[in-house]
């Protein structure tokens, strides 16, 4: 793709098209709607990863370099990083290194994956193979010119049975200090740490920006994930976006919620938002 064309605030909002469409469909679909940032998962929904040959890899390519669309991809959070089962753990490893195999040659800058959740009395052995099921694909990712990038996670309730790793301050902290971040970035989700005493703010601020490479938005009520619409709960946005543009984060936001539809009204509503509030020029 050749020079980055200049980028309102706006422009720097993306959708998470998730498995909705078939890949070249959530291509073109941004070129016509001029969205420049976008997450696809594969696997599913039109994209079977059987399905990629090499004249579909290169089709796709081309079309989101037409298009000036930047591409990324996002694994599903229901495959188990932290999976210790014979068959089950080497197919998650099968899993999330076709995914690696795949973003190189489709164009890909980034795949988001998570830290896999526990079952309560499991934590430690849990904990430790996600870590080291990451620092290998990490590995493997880095030698394909391909970027990880770990996301936080949402917390479960406090009685829950299953719970997400890496949905925390100290639980990510622990898994991104283990990880090399030549190979590994962090995709911020701004909804889940807004779950937390700690908020979006605090949340933000204890890292900082320098390893942030995604900062992904949906809006909750602070007791659960429900991934709804910018002003449907209380996230505090402007606030949010006042904490990580102050700190000289420059980089895309993605929307994670609803239909296409209502993303692409939430990319007007928060660009025209932040404007208003002398966050980012129009």
């Amino acid at each position: 793709m050749g020079e980055r064309m200049a980028e309102s605030f706006q422009d720097r909002i993306g959708i998470d098209f998730g498995a909705r469409l078939p890949i070249e469909e959530a291509i073109a679909w941004s070129a016509r709607n001029a969205v420049r940032y976008i997450d696809v998962r594969l696997g599913d929904t039109g994209n079977v990863f059987a399905d990629f040959d090499q004249a579909r890899l290169k089709a796709t390519r081309d079309a989101a370099d037409r298009a000036g669309v930047h591409l990324g991809l996002h694994t599903l959070s229901a495959v188990n990083v932290a999976e210790t089962a014979p068959f089950l753990r080497e197919a998650v490893d099968e899993y999330l290194e076709r995914y690696i195999d795949l973003a190189g040659p489709l164009g890909a800058r980034w795949i988001v994956m998570h830290a896999g959740y526990h079952f309560t009395g499991d934590y430690e052995r849990r904990v430790q193979t996600g870590i080291a099921r990451l620092q290998r694909l990490g590995d493997y990712a880095l030698k394909r010119g391909v970027r990880l990038l770990l996301e936080n996670m949402n917390p479960e309730p406090a009685d829950a049975e299953v719970r997400y790793l890496a949905c925390d301050i100290p639980e990510t902290e622990r898994f991104l200090s283990a990880l090399d971040p030549a190979a590994i970035g962090w995709s911020f989700t701004a909804n889940h740490a807004h779950m937390l005493p700690v908020g979006v703010r605090g949340f933000f601020e204890h890292f900082g920006p320098a390893r942030m490479e995604e900062v992904r938005l949906a809006d909750n009520r602070g007791g659960k994930e429900e991934h709804l619409k910018p002003g449907e709960g209380n996230l505090d946005f402007e606030d949010c976006f006042a904490a990580i543009e102050g700190a000289g984060y420059r980089g895309h936001y993605m929307l994670a919620y609803g239909t296409i539809e209502d993303m692409q009204q939430g990319r007007e509503e928060l660009g025209a938002r932040a404007v208003r509030a002398g966050i980012a020029a129009a």
